[in-house]
């Protein structure tokens, strides 16, 4: 067979469609790749098989290592099926229900094997890794077939993606590799690489795939509007493409449209409405963990008059992305053991993009916390968010050294989580730590006995300030230092 369909079963034969996601940290990321496994709660020591409606899926990991892992779903379409069952559209008197590429192109088909197999994935839950549910992770998806159809469908995949902070690879398939001259297919192949929690990336798909294909391979009924909702609602509201989504999700049909509009009003209303309620009830803000945390920093900073801040372990940018958005800060340095996260803070901030002038603002360097630097000197705090607990104890001296004894800045800030607070976690089994590279998690008496005992060491004083939720019995979820030198 030749032509456009022949170009997309060169790349996907027999009938099959495929997706794979790969977590890959870097090499001195703290991040155990294999987490993955765990929050897609597939087993990575078998090949595990669903039977579907419209075939048989399969989920593998054509790698598993710490360094890299990657997860396939791949699905075997039972295009005859599909003709002969009425429920699918089909029609066995039309020769087009038999001649398509709807078992080579991932559409709703490949959506459907998503939300029917990995949909415990697409919580934001998870009972081994719990703050890794809902964190933001390395991953890059790769789908070897697309099919952008229609008028809007130029340009279609970065439209859709790149608002949703994906860095987008699309190559066009050739309509016959040979005949070059008969140039590309209206088909190609996307690689999304991004910083993106794993529940949210799913839901994106499960969306996004039949949007692009703009077709589904079943009747399109009320309930429809409902799954668009559901799987949209921390992403779709906001969306520069929300309408052109809708309209293809639901099949151009203007009722269902309008009953998936007046969904998102009425969620974005409650929505806001439940967080003044909840603000008022309890006097907190109900964003989560990590936005309280990184805010209180910010707080902390300013309360302290740094202008000139070093954010150690900085990560992909949470903290950096906000000072730098703040012109009270005027020096900003982040900095990581982990070359991939740098440049990971470099995208997030679109440093390439920036003046002259915010550039001089903002460096990013590759650097440890247990060995001293000089390029430390001279700012006025230094920030360690989320980092010790990230050390071995016995290495935490050598961190002393390098922050408290060379750096010596007027301040250092700490968080770190409170292992007091886990058992109010329900997800997280007695016992275990937060996260599977924490080395320790203390308690808040532990924590003040090391910090009074290093300010002590090296002329501070300590200021503690809760993070999060607090309960009176074991305090706040995070615990945060402020180091103060003395006479600064």
């Amino acid at each position: 067979m030749r032509g456009g369909n022949a170009a997309v079963r060169g790349s996907s034969e027999d009938e099959t469609l495929l997706i794979t996601i790969t977590l890959e940290p870097g090499a001195d990321s703290p991040l155990d790749a294999t987490a993955l496994s765990h929050l897609l709660r597939k087993h990575p020591g078998r090949l595990q098989t669903f039977e579907l409606p419209v075939g048989n899926a399969h989920v593998f990991y054509p790698e598993y290592s710490p360094e890299r892992t990657t997860a396939a779903l791949l699905l075997e379409v039972d295009a005859i099926g599909l003709v002969r069952n009425k429920r699918f559209r089909g029609d066995n008197g039309v020769l087009d229900y038999y001649i398509n590429d709807k078992p080579y192109t991932a559409s709703s088909l490949l959506a459907v094997a998503l939300g029917k197999v990995l949909r415990n994935a697409m919580t934001p839950t998870s009972e081994t890794y719990p703050e890794l549910a809902d964190t933001p992770l390395p991953l890059r998806l790769e789908v070897p077939v697309i099919s952008t159809r229609g008028r809007d469908g130029h340009d279609l995949a970065h439209r859709l993606f790149a608002p949703l902070g994906w860095t987008i690879e699309q190559r066009p398939i050739a309509l016959d590799e040979i005949h070059p001259l008969w140039e590309d297919s209206r088909y190609s192949s996307l690689v999304l690489t991004g910083l993106v929690p794993l529940h949210a990336a799913l839901r994106q798909l499960y969306v996004l795939l039949p949007v692009l294909d703009d077709s589904k391979h079943y009747w399109v009924t009320d309930d429809e509007a409902e799954k668009l909702v559901r799987q949209g609602e921390d992403w779709l509201p906001g969306h520069p493409e929300r309408t052109l989504i809708s309209h293809r999700y639901l099949a151009h049909q203007k009722d269902l449209v309008a009953a998936a509009d007046a969904r998102f009003a009425q969620e974005t209303t409650a929505a806001a409405e439940s967080t003044v309620a909840q603000v008022a009830a309890r006097g907190t803000s109900p964003q989560p963990l990590r936005v309280q945390r990184a805010e209180v920093v910010m707080t902390a900073l300013k309360d302290c008059g740094a202008h000139q801040v070093v954010d150690v372990g900085s990560g992909s940018g949470a903290l950096l992305r906000r000072m730098q958005k703040d012109r009270f800060f005027t020096r900003i340095l982040g900095t990581d053991v982990s070359a991939r996260a740098l440049e990971q803070a470099a995208r997030a901030m679109n440093l390439d993009e920036l003046a002259d002038s915010d550039k001089a603002r903002i460096t990013l360097l590759h650097s440890s916390v247990l060995y001293r630097d000089e390029r430390f000197a001279g700012f006025d705090a230094v920030v360690l968010m989320e980092v010790i607990e990230h050390i071995e104890p016995s290495r935490l001296s050598a961190l002393e050294d390098s922050i408290f004894a060379w750096a010596a800045p007027p301040t250092v800030i700490m968080t770190t989580p409170n292992a007091e607070y886990n058992h109010l976690y329900q997800s997280l089994a007695e016992g275990r730590l937060r996260h599977g590279d924490h080395r320790f998690e203390w308690t808040r008496a532990e924590f003040a006995q090391w910090a009074e005992a290093v300010a002590e060491r090296h002329g501070y004083g300590v200021e503690y300030r809760p993070v999060g939720e607090t309960s009176v019995s074991a305090g706040a979820s995070t615990q945060m230092a402020i180091f103060r030198k003395a006479g600064a």
